[in-house]
Formats: structure tokens, C-alpha cells, sequence
């Protein structure tokens, strides 16, 4: 009998070239830890390049799984195991593997010309190099060719199937699930019964080698993570799915039909690719030619009186600006959807950044002011889309929605809420006149607001007595004239503001429970990696404060009481210190931003050391 250890928590990273299949394993083994119980956070990482050139450092794809059996909150630092598919995943992936990590290397793929193409003279697997390593030299290839000998495929669509092999190994040594693997396998090969088979068989027999070789004398056990959830039904869900069910269940909730105006743009696009699945849902999607038509189209639906939503990121949120000050104008719902990755321009497409932030609160001409608000994690990604939704919908506003690259690929465990358990999001449309002339004629005024939102009246076009102008050139308070009164514009822009500043958004919520000195502040997908440092900090006996902003604009009523508390504020982002930028100007208080653009979250240690220097007074 091989030996089992007990292991508390495990960081693996699947690395290849772009077309070796990295994503569709790591998702396999990541849909099979959930379904076994264990808390995961997962990291994908992929070229922007459509095809790389195959076997260079530009075409690595990877996919990165922390599991564990406690609550746990990022992709992990550092990986326990790297499984290598060729020299060019060896060598992008091994600077971030502590000594002693383990290594699985394809070794059929480590040729001469491979590792020449990477800068490898000699073979890192034979020059001692990875002698600080737990080194597996697995031969993949040729094991899934000879797994695969029976069946009447070519030696190029038998090698197809190596990342299945991989997975069987992991499989095995991580003790996880087979069934649903199998089951995934005849489905997504349905109509290629003898392809799902070889899979299988690869599969199976990768599974069968961690069982039967001697290199691999130790297997691991992760137990489930039965403290980490509370009770209740999970899945497994990235961001960009999490957000739309989250726009689904506020269509329903608002009892509005669901329309989406979008072009498509990494990493938004699988927002667009989804909706489209569920028209029996009242969900309506519309691929545009460009960005601006699918923020047109969108805010047309919201003029018609469907709840419009437009999903793009930074690039096209520049493109879409001219139609979402027209939005703030003609003061209708429209949530305007923003998965952030690097820039500036074309940038970073398939790297993350937190960087739209003042472009959300300032990209446009005149002033027009927009509600943003951030998701936290993945499974947040759904609670926020609701929450823009509602704030839409009650203040007759466009709402801004910052995700990033991080949170719309990366995964997590997500408790399914119960119906009772989401907002009535109820809209009451206007049904006829709401105001009395001098001369006693009864009229439809669609600028007349309701004295606690400030929010004008939503008229659906065509309804018998409602009829009223529309357009972006300002508009005479509450007849919806056309105005070029210098009072009246002055009084219209102070309003508009005025709506935006009165948006009931609940207090920010401080964990401190040792009276601490220093606060760390963030806000969107740091919040893994920053409750992980002062979890680690906490844990060494140093006090330390953690509250995350989730509504940026506007900001929490107590959000000045509580800067005003601490000594030290450090505001962790992945941008040159834009909420500090904001949090400097509204409330007067200096904070420490610590910055990072690389295209990579935050990690965790990396940042304990920030807040341990902050602590100190270094």
C-alpha cells in the first residue's frame, strides 16, 4: 500500500503551451474539488495572442487552484506543484515555485529545439538546476500514445489527449472525483463517441500510473472544508457567471425583462456569451458592431422600459462615454458593466488592473455624476450586480459596475440564496398626468421628481398622455423643455449631484477586534489577498484594522469617521493610487497607497509585509 498524507491545504498549477488544453484541466480538477467539498479559489492565466507561436514563453497558458479544508480566500502565493507540459511552462512558472515545490515534467517535450527556443542550452532536467525540487520526469506523451494504441486515431489526435492523462495523475494523487470528470467527457464529445472514449481511456490510465509507478510513493488528502460554509446549496462559479445570474435574478426581481447591449471584448465577453443562453428568462442579447451601438441599444431598451445593461471593459467604457453622460441626462436605469484589465488603450487584454476607477467617476464631459460600486470576490460578483440594479432602478440613474480580469475568471464556492433572501425590486411606472397647471390643465411633467430619491418619473413611450421630449440638450426643471437658462442649467447640474450624493448606501463595516492603530483599506478583488495578510499579521499578534469599500460613489456616510480613527490608512490597489486620489480630496485625510500594475493580483505575503512596515512606522 502506497502512503497517504493528511495535507491542510494544496496550491497546484497547471502549465502548457496555449493549445495544450491547461484551462479545460484546470477547471476539471477545480469542478471536482468543489463537488468533493473542499473552499477553492482559482487563478487562470492565458496569452492575449489568439495563437502564439507554439512552445515560446508568450503562448503559456496557465491555471492555478488553491483548495484546502478551511475557509480560504486567494489562488495561493506560491505553488505546491507545477505540472510542466513543455520547457517553455518550466521556465515562465518555476521563478514563482518555493524550493521543495514539486515539478511534473513532460519529459517527451523537453527537445533540443524546444528548450533552444525557451534559452535552455543544456536540459534543466539533467544540469542540477531543479535539484532544490521534488522532481517527477513523466514521460506524458508517450504514455497517453501507448494508453490510446487501440483506438483508430492518428499519433497527433491520440497526443490531444496528454492534459487528460495529467488530470487522471492528479486525480489520483489528490484523492478527488472521477464521476464527473467521466460524465463531462461523454457529453462534450457526444457526437464523437470514439474521441470522448480515447479521452476517457488517457484519463483512466493517468489515474492508473499514479497508482502503479514508484516515482509517485506518496498520495494526498485535502479533507473537505465542512467549517469554512455556512448551510445551504453551493457551486462553483467565476465572476462573470456569478454577475449574470446576479443581472438575471434582478430582471426577475424587478419583474423587467433583461436587455443587453454589448460588443465583444476581453475579459467581458462572457457575460454576453452567457445571457444568451437564457431567453426563457425574458433575457434579450444584442452583439452590436461596435461599443457605442451596444451602449445605445441598451440605453434605448431602458427608454422602453426594460432594464438595460451594457458589458465591456476599460477601452470600451472610453467609447461608450458620450452615451452614458446622455444616460445621466435623460436620468433613466442603465447599468453600465466594467471588467477592468490592464491598459492604458489595447493594454493588458487577458491581464488584471483596477485602474478604471476615476475614468468610472469622472470620463465624461460636463458634470455627470455616476453611482459606482465593486465587487469583492466572485461569488460578490452576483450581490453587486443586484445592488447596481437596485440603485439604478429607485434613482432613475446609469450605475458604473467595477470588476476586474481576476474576479470575472477566477473562481470560488457560492451559497445559491433563497427567493426571500433578494430585494423586491419593483418599478412603478407612471400612468398618467402628475401636475397641475396654473389654469387648472392637468399634465405629465417628466422632469417632476419624488422628493426623497429625487428620482423623475419612468414613462413607458407610446402610453396615452405621457408623451414628452427626450435628447441630451439640458432640460427646463420638471417640463423636460428644451433650456438654455443659465439659472435653470445651474439648478439641473446641482440636482443631478444632489441625486447621486442622497443614494442610501449602508455604512461601512470595520473588523477590528483588538483596537488597533492602523487600518488597511481597499476595495474590489483585494480583498483576498488583503484579509489573507491580516489574517497572517493577527495570527503573529499584531492588531491590525480591515474594512472594503463596495460603494466608491457615493462613498459610506461614516466612511470619514472611521479614516479619522486610525493613525495609519494603507489603501492597497492595483493602479497608481486612484482611491486615494479620491479619499485624500473628500475627506482631507493621508493615506499610504501601496501600488502594483503588473497584470497580477496581489499576493498575500507581499502584502503582509507592507502592512507589518506600516504597523511599525517604517
Amino acid at each position: 500500500m502506497k502512503e497517504t498524507r493528511r495535507l491542510d491545504r494544496v496550491v497546484i498549477r497547471f502549465a502548457g503551451d496555449s493549445g495544450d488544453g491547461m484551462q479545460l484541466t484546470g477547471d476539471r480538477f477545480t469542478s471536482e474539488t468543489a463537488s468533493f467539498g473542499n473552499d477553492l479559489s482559482t487563478l487562470p492565466n492565458f496569452p492575449a495572442e489568439i495563437r502564439a507561436p507554439a512552445g515560446t514563453l508568450p503562448g503559456v497558458s496557465s491555471f492555478q487552484l488553491h483548495f484546502a479544508d478551511h475557509d480560504i480566500l486567494t489562488p495561493g502565493d506560491a505553488p505546491n506543484v507545477l505540472v510542466a507540459m513543455n520547457p517553455a511552462a518550466l521556465r515562465a512558472n518555476l521563478a514563482d515555485l518555493p524550493r521543495g515545490a514539486q515539478i511534473i515534467a513532460n519529459t517527451d517535450e523537453f527537445t533540443k529545439r524546444a528548450m533552444q527556443k525557451v534559452g535552455y542550452d543544456v536540459s534543466p532536467l539533467e544540469d542540477g538546476s531543479l535539484d532544490g525540487y521534488s522532481l517527477h520526469e513523466v514521460p506524458l506523451t508517450t504514455l497517453t500514445v501507448e494508453a490510446l494504441k487501440d483506438f483508430d486515431l492518428s499519433r497527433k489526435e491520440a497526443e490531444r489527449s496528454k492534459n487528460m492523462f495529467a488530470l487522471g495523475l492528479l486525480s489520483w494523487m489528490y484523492h478527488r472525483p472521477t464521476e464527473g470528470t467521466e460524465k463531462f467527457l461523454r457529453a462534450k464529445f457526444a457526437k464523437k463517441p470514439e474521441i470522448a472514449e480515447a479521452n476517457l481511456a488517457a484519463f483512466r490510465a493517468g489515474w492508473n500510473f499514479g497508482e502503479t509507478t514508484e516515482d509517485f510513493a506518496v498520495s494526498y488528502e485535502v479533507a473537505p472544508a465542512t467549517t469554512a460554509f455556512s448551510p445551504g446549496s453551493y457551486r462553483n462559479i467565476s465572476g462573470n457567471l456569478a454577475l449574470s445570474y446576479g443581472l438575471i435574478a434582478a430582471s426577475r426581481q424587478a419583474d423587467l425583462p433583461l436587455f443587453l447591449g454589448s460588443y465583444p471584448i476581453t475579459p467581458a465577453s462572457d457575460i454576453l456569451h452567457e445571457l444568451s443562453r437564457h431567453k426563457n428568462f425574458g433575457v434579450r442579447t444584442f452583439q452590436a458592431e461596435d461599443e457605442i451601438a451596444g451602449i445605445g441599444a441598451a440605453l434605448g431598451a431602458a427608454f422602453g422600459g426594460s432594464l438595460g445593461v451594457t458589458t465591456t471593459s476599460g477601452p470600451g467604457v472610453a467609447l461608450k462615454s458620450e452615451t452614458i453622460g446622455l444616460a445621466v441626462s435623460l436620468e433613466l436605469p442603465l447599468l453600465v458593466i466594467d471588467i477592468q484589465r490592464g491598459g492604458p488603450s489595447t493594454g493588458l487584454p487577458t491581464k488584471t488592473e483596477q485602474a478604471d476607477l476615476l475614468q468610472a467617476m469622472f470620463g465624461r464631459n460636463g458634470e455627470a455624476p455616476v453611482p459606482v460600486i465593486a465587487p469583492r470576490t466572485p461569488a460578490d460578483c452576483f450581490d453587486a450586480a443586484v445592488e447596481a440594479a437596485r440603485i439604478a432602478l429607485t434613482y432613475r440613474t446609469p450605475v458604473m459596475l467595477l470588476s476586474d480580469g481576476y474576479l470575472a475568471n477566477g473562481s470560488e464556492p457560492w451559497r445559491i440564496p433563497e427567493l426571500d433572501e433578494l430585494p423586491d425590486l419593483t418599478v412603478r411606472f407612471a400612468q398618467g398626468p402628475n401636475h397641475t397647471l396654473e389654469d387648472g390643465t392637468e399634465v405629465f411633467w417628466p422632469y417632476k421628481r419624488d422628493p426623497r430619491t429625487l428620482a423623475r418619473p419612468w414613462a413607458i413611450p407610446g402610453t396615452p398622455g405621457l408623451e414628452h421630449r427626450i435628447g441630451g440638450i439640458e432640460k427646463q426643471d420638471g417640463s423636460g423643455n428644451i433650456s438654455y437658462d443659465p439659472a435653470n442649467h445651474d439648478f439641473m447640474v446641482r440636482t443631478r449631484q444632489a441625486k447621486i450624493d442622497g443614494i442610501d448606501v449602508p455604512d461601512i463595516e470595520v473588523d477590528d477586534p483588538d483596537g488597533a492603530r492602523t487600518l488597511v483599506l481597499g476595495w474590489g478583488s483585494t480583498y483576498g489577498p488583503i484579509t489573507a495578510a491580516v489574517r497572517r499579521l493577527r495570527a503573529a499578534g499584531e492588531p491590525i484594522a480591515q474594512a472594503h469599500l463596495r460603494h466608491l460613489n457615493p462613498f459610506p456616510r461614516n466612511l470619514g469617521d472611521v479614516l479619522a480613527r486610525y493613525r495609519r490608512v494603507v489603501v492597497p490597489e492595483m493602479n497608481l493610487g486612484q482611491l486615494s486620489l479620491l479619499l485624500r480630496a473628500r475627506h482631507r485625510v493621508d493615506v499610504l497607497p501601496f501600488t502594483q500594475v503588473n497584470g497580477m493580483p496581489f499576493k498575500a505575503e507581499q502584502l503582509a509585509g507592507v502592512l507589518e512596515e506600516a504597523l511599525h512606522g517604517h
